[in-house]
């Protein structure tokens, strides 16, 4: 197995350029599309910078991480900002009125992390304002609801844990569980993560849109291949209570699952919880996507088999600062190459590493997780 500290320089490489972005590596150009934002304007008190920073909810950590990044990128700055949240994850009337609220403040820019599809209709009001408008994390549907996003590859993301899953089967037949966030709503972290997990498997997906509608049974392809039998979807609504109750009832289905897909950590720790309650834990291989540090220590404890850890705080600092440059020098970020969004970047984590599968083992990711 590989650990950070054998492959040495490689990994610091690795956390330099790939997955830990600093502020400075964000690209400013003046690239049009999106909202008019002239250099002037979006003063909201005593001539500073209007900045309204709406998060899904503070209820899960990753957003309360995203909420102090976006507080140390306004601190000593030209920076008003504003925190909203929705009561609960897919509260999308909460954000509604938060847009509103900036919009009537004469904020500059929005910083959001949509929780559903109501909320477009309340960004394109807020574009034709004048606002510029930042989706973190989650981008939207469409993609050019807003002038940028600025979140994790989820698909890639996905694909890690998936490519990883599949090579510790060792050509085992896998029985899989896959705990998504919505059963009511779509929302394309939900699906791009889910996709994503099921091609890194090797398993063919039909529509990449859309959850649930993969053939049940047949061959997975990832590693040394295998038959594989998917038990079902169930939401979780990305909090540790659902989590549980979407594995129990999973297992209800089938008490046989061996592969566990979870849309965040949350979600993993009270999957976990109803596989231990079932005495059902051992042997079970626990995916998930986030890397805070509660999931770090999760997969350092065998909890979670492995994480693809992102990387929120960027996220929000990266957005603070693209909206004070944009009212300071009129300039708009750019997306990354060949995407529709800046991707900030995601590190596979795991103590057992894969060979020819690039990972970090839970010491380095405990150094740069969130708030680190």
């Amino acid at each position: 197995m590989l650990s950070s500290k054998a492959l040495g320089p490689a990994v610091n490489r690795f956390l330099a350029v790939g997955a830990v972005l600093t502020i400075g590596a964000l690209s400013l150009t003046a690239c049009g599309g999106g909202s008019s934002a002239p250099a002037s304007g979006g003063a909201s008190s005593a001539g500073k910078v209007g900045v309204s920073l709406i998060v899904k909810t503070t209820t899960n950590p990753y957003f309360v991480a995203m909420e102090d990044g976006a507080k140390k990128a306004a601190e000593g700055g030209n920076i008003d900002l504003k925190l909203a949240a929705g009561k609960s994850d897919g509260d999308e009337d909460t954000q509604i009125q938060a847009i509103e609220n900036a919009i009537s403040k004469g904020d500059k820019g929005i910083l959001i992390t949509p929780n559903g599809p109501a909320v477009v209709d309340a960004i394109k009001k807020a574009r034709d304002a004048g606002l510029f408008v930042i989706a973190l994390d989650t981008p939207p549907d469409p993609a050019n609801a807003v002038d940028i996003t600025f979140a994790t590859d989820n698909f890639a993301a996905g694909k890690q844990i998936g490519q990883w899953t599949a090579a510790q089967l060792d050509g085992k037949k896998a029985t899989i569980a896959l705990v998504d966030l919505f059963s009511d709503k779509v929302v394309s972290v939900d699906y791009n993560r889910d996709q994503g997990f099921l091609e890194g498997m090797g398993i063919p997906t039909a529509d990449k849109t859309k959850n649930g509608d993969e053939a049940k049974t047949g061959k997975y392809t990832g590693g040394k291949g295998g038959d594989y039998e998917i038990v079902g979807n169930q939401a979780s609504q990305g909090a540790e209570d659902g989590g549980r109750t979407a594995m129990e009832t999973l297992l209800s289905k089938n008490p046989n699952i061996n592969v566990v897909y979870t849309i965040n950590e949350p979600a993993a720790a009270g999957a976990y919880e109803a596989l231990k309650a079932a005495g059902k834990e051992k042997g079970v291989l626990v995916v998930s996507i986030d890397g805070g540090c509660t999931g770090v220590n999760n997969v350092k404890s065998g909890i979670i088999g492995a994480t693809a850890q992102q990387y929120p705080v960027k996220m929000a600092q990266l957005g603070v600062k693209a909206i004070q440059d944009l009212a300071t020098t009129g300039k708009k970020p750019s997306t990354s190459e060949g995407l529709d969004f800046f991707n900030t970047g995601s590190a596979l984590v795991t103590d057992k590493a894969v060979p020819g599968l690039t990972s970090i083992d839970t010491a380095a990711a405990a150094q740069i997780c969130w708030g680190k």
